[in-house]
């Protein structure tokens, strides 16, 4: 492992400056005749035109700009929608790509991940996801040689190893596996990058340091129990103030946030106490900690779930119903009390569910309309992966179209405004997928 790891860094450092090299050739592409979902408004913009320079937005204009632009590119969008490429911030990059049966081979290994990762990162990619937040599990490695070009894949805030206490939520021990503190020997998800399990003040400041050195741009910690794991209950709450307390300290000494696994008021109040700014799930909230939440600027970062997926763990199931019966309670009082909220995904080792993950988004056509939803899935969680400040791995302007952003685009055949299943249909719908200037995906035939 250790010999492979030296050899993977040296080929991703200098990929990475090959394709650094690369880029500096970027041709102007101009998207002509569309009508622009800025990731803000309610209506599509009248016929515009739309200039990429290199990775960013460099001009949007109502008049022709082929006399400005003689050598560009151009992209007839012939009334087609131009949009934000979408974002999800809570997937598992490596979790959601690996089954429980790949989680459980005692001979499964890096290069076994990386492979099955890379699909499923460029599968993503290819649904017009062009940033995401992962959520906790290992992914430095991965998420390195994305930017290498070893595979493609969404713009990746990564967190790390989740940290927990014992028995918490990311306890992932197996049976036969015991305490590090007591017998020494770390546990077989901590050796993969999995998870910390970090007790007391001092190891949960080590923990976030540890994951901080690697590159997070944010630090998952477990503050509740939850429902894809064995031993605790989803009514628990994990960590002591002050050791929920160190880790925000850790974070905000590295101008970053922490963001926290938990369902219950009483779990959530405590995080919000001690710093925390996002909260992750939320789903058994009452109005009172809302609105708390509110009063602390504090995000709520939660999913649409299913009662039971074709592969889950009967277990799993059972441990869901409340959380299920608590979100439909959940999303009614987001849109009241006008909590910050951004939505993800949160898949977990079922790799056949990726596929729907556009299809989850008209999901949240329930309790929102698709101005608002498509907002949601664009600028608002673009907001929330700001929140890294400086530790952000991309510092520009994302989820909208305007001057100056990023260069994320999806072109769609159609206004997805007015119909939605164009967002669930990405094979078919999105013509043209651009993240960072570059096209992914182009079936116009032009």
């Amino acid at each position: 492992m250790k010999n492979f790891l030296q050899f993977f860094f040296t080929l991703v450092l200098f990929l990475g400056f090959f394709a650094s090299t690369i880029a500096q050739d970027n041709d102007v592409i101009i998207f002509e005749n569309v009508r622009i979902f800025d990731g803000v408004s309610s209506e599509l913009s009248r016929p515009s035109h739309v200039v990429v320079t290199g990775n960013t937005i460099s001009q949007i204009s109502r008049r022709s700009l082929r006399n400005q632009y003689p050598d560009a590119k151009r992209i007839n969008g012939e009334g087609m929608t131009l949009m934000p490429g979408l974002i999800d911030t809570h997937v598992h990059l490596t979790f959601g790509s690996l089954s429980m049966e790949d989680m459980m081979n005692p001979n499964i290994n890096m290069d076994d991940i990386a492979n099955k990762v890379g699909q499923q990162t460029s599968a993503m990619l290819l649904r017009g996801f062009t940033s995401v937040r992962d959520a906790g599990g290992p992914i430095f490695e991965i998420k390195a040689a994305a930017n290498a070009g070893m595979f493609s894949a969404p713009r990746i805030w990564p967190s790390g190893a989740t940290i927990s206490q014992t028995a918490g939520h990311g306890d992932f021990r197996m049976p036969h596996e015991r305490s590090r503190r007591f017998f020494g020997e770390p546990s077989r998800a901590e050796l993969l990058g999995a998870t910390f399990i970090a007790d007391g003040r001092d190891e949960v400041l080590t923990a976030v340091r540890e994951n901080l050195r690697f590159g997070a741009s944010q630090i998952k910690l477990m503050a509740g129990g939850g429902t894809s794991s064995a031993y605790d209950p989803v009514d628990v709450t994990q960590y002591t103030l002050d050791e929920m307390k160190a880790a925000v300290e850790a974070a905000e000494d590295w101008g970053t946030y922490v963001m926290v696994h938990a369902y219950t008021p009483r779990a959530i109040r405590r995080a919000i106490e001690a710093g925390v700014k996002v909260i992750e799930h939320g789903q058994l909230l009452d109005r009172e900690t809302m609105e708390l939440m509110k009063e602390n600027d504090v995000w709520l970062s939660t999913q649409v779930l299913r009662a039971s997926t074709p592969d889950m763990d009967p277990q799993r199931r059972e441990k869901r119903k409340p959380v299920i019966e608590g979100q439909a309670k959940m999303w009614p009082m987001v849109k009241e009390v006008g909590v910050k909220v951004g939505w993800g995904t949160d898949f977990l080792f079922e790799p056949d569910l990726n596929k729907e993950q556009n299809a989850y988004i008209l999901q949240l056509l329930e309790w929102f309309s698709p101005a608002e939803t498509l907002k949601m899935v664009t600028h608002d969680n673009a907001q929330m992966l700001a929140l890294s400040g400086l530790r952000s791995p991309h510092q520009g302007i994302l989820g909208v179209v305007q001057e100056g952003a990023y260069a994320d685009l999806l072109l769609v055949n159609g206004n997805p405004l007015e119909n939605m299943d164009l967002i669930a249909t990405p094979e078919e719908s999105f013509v043209i997928i651009m993240k960072d200037g570059h096209i992914y995906k182009d079936i116009t035939g032009q």
